[in-house]
């Protein structure tokens, strides 16, 4: 084999021609959830909209689990490359497809089998249930695509086919936007051809993706290959912990901010439904940035990795560096968009009334008051995962998502919420933990 581009081309070439293809496949995967809640936004209303959002973890729970099985096995993959192991490499790419098959029938069963309570949780309230048992059930039977797509696309990166990976996510979602419309206006499915329209989208981008594992550029993977190693299992988990948690970590603050918002906007003039509406378009708003800054957070970990173990540090030093600015231009960008043209993004997920928009701005600007620092947090995160190190990424993780951010939501603003009866007391302190 000759030698890999990822020892001697220019890093930023590297950069743009891994990170835009990945920041492509992350935000076709968030759109997935985003298209749907548009579509259901004008055919079903604000209603349709608060069931998508109640149902929202178990799509982003799906996505931790990808990741945690994805992105450890591609930080494993890449640090192999770069030893010149590539048996290795191929022995421990057939382990993790196995695990992410396992894991996604065990998700879609226990998913299935407390469903109601599940949404409970998450927050349905009695109005919104019925629309979110109708979606989530649906939904549900992807998720197994869902994870091994997902999973494999970040082997399929480490592997140097970032554009394919891109592939495999754009034309799953090229699917579901088409036949959104076709089920939800043209059928009069409503929130049921959403799910539908969604899956089918899936399992194309889960048949282009497994369709890639017999065409591997560094390695050669056969049937042997396909056997599960249980220490090889645990130092996957180990390496994709990091990015795990923080999704992990985003899907409990908003299964937070979904019960509180409810019972303090239950004794507000917002009532329950609108803040649990405007709670799932501003988080899904947020996942498009999110989603950038993750895929050029995951479209730098190749060269990083691979350099780290090559023992190139000059040229890891060099793509984490670029890897920042980049990320902190789209944060500004982001930034500009949110406090000066909330109103127009709300207005796209859907009509409503005075309240609805009054209280869907001032939760959009006071929540993402503080994005233009996420993209330092993320990428240093899957920096430290990249070059073997993920109990510091874990902890990075850890710090905003969990030690700061999901307890900053809670006890200032419990008393501010019964003395002034408004609920955006909820999410006031959420910036500062940025």
């Amino acid at each position: 084999m000759s030698e890999n581009p990822l020892a001697y081309e220019d890093i930023s070439k590297l950069l743009k021609g891994f990170a835009i293809p990945s920041i492509t496949a992350t935000l076709v995967s968030s759109l997935y959830n985003i298209v749907d809640q548009i579509f259901i936004g004008q055919g079903v209303g604000y209603l349709g909209n608060a069931a998508t959002n109640v149902s929202y973890p178990l799509s982003t729970i799906c996505l931790a689990i990808s990741l945690l099985l994805g992105i450890g096995s591609a930080a494993r993959f890449s640090l192999y490359l770069g030893k010149g192991e590539p048996d290795k490499a191929a022995r421990l790419a057939g382990n993790g497809v196995l695990l992410m098959a396992g894991a996604g029938v065990l998700y879609l069963v226990i998913g299935e089998a407390f469903l109601t309570p599940l949404l409970r949780v998450f927050g349905a309230t009695e109005e919104v249930l019925p629309y979110a048992q109708q979606y989530a059930g649906i939904v549900l039977l992807g998720m197994p695509f869902l994870i091994l797509t997902n999973g494999i696309s970040n082997l399929i990166r480490a592997d140097g086919s970032p554009r394919y990976s891109m592939l495999c996510m754009l034309a799953g979602a090229i699917v579901n936007t088409i036949l959104d419309p076709v089920f939800i206006f043209g059928m009069k499915w409503g929130v049921f051809g959403a799910a539908l329209a969604t899956i089918l989208g899936q399992f194309l981008s889960f048949f282009m993706a497994m369709r890639y594992l017999w065409h591997f550029k560094t390695i050669r993977i056969t049937r042997q290959c396909f056997v599960l190693d249980l220490r090889d299992s645990l130092r996957t988990f180990y390496m994709g912990i990091s990015s795990c948690i923080n999704q992990v970590a985003i899907t409990l603050v908003q299964i937070v901010l979904n019960n509180s918002l409810t019972y303090y906007g239950a004794a507000s003039i917002y009532g329950t439904d609108i803040p649990l509406a405007a709670c799932g378009i501003v988080m899904k708003t947020n996942a498009i940035l999110l989603s950038i800054i993750v895929g050029i957070s995951q479209g730098v970990q190749p060269s990083i990795g691979f350099n780290y173990g090559a023992k190139k540090y000059d040229r890891v030093r060099r793509a984490y560096l670029l890897a920042i600015q980049w990320n902190f231009a789209v944060s500004a960008v982001g930034f500009v968009l949110f406090q000066f043209l909330p109103g127009p993004i709300i207005s796209i997920f859907g009509s409503g009334d005075e309240l609805y928009f009054e209280f869907s701005i001032l939760f959009m600007r006071t929540f993402l008051f503080m994005v233009l620092v996420n993209g330092v947090q993320l990428l240093s995160s899957n920096f430290f995962t990249a070059i073997g190190k993920a109990l510091k990424g874990l902890l990075l993780s850890l710090t905003r998502q969990v030690f700061f951010l999901i307890s900053s939501c809670c006890p200032p603003s419990l008393s501010w919420a019964s003395s002034s009866g408004s609920p955006q007391c909820m999410w006031s302190t959420c910036p500062s933990t940025r």
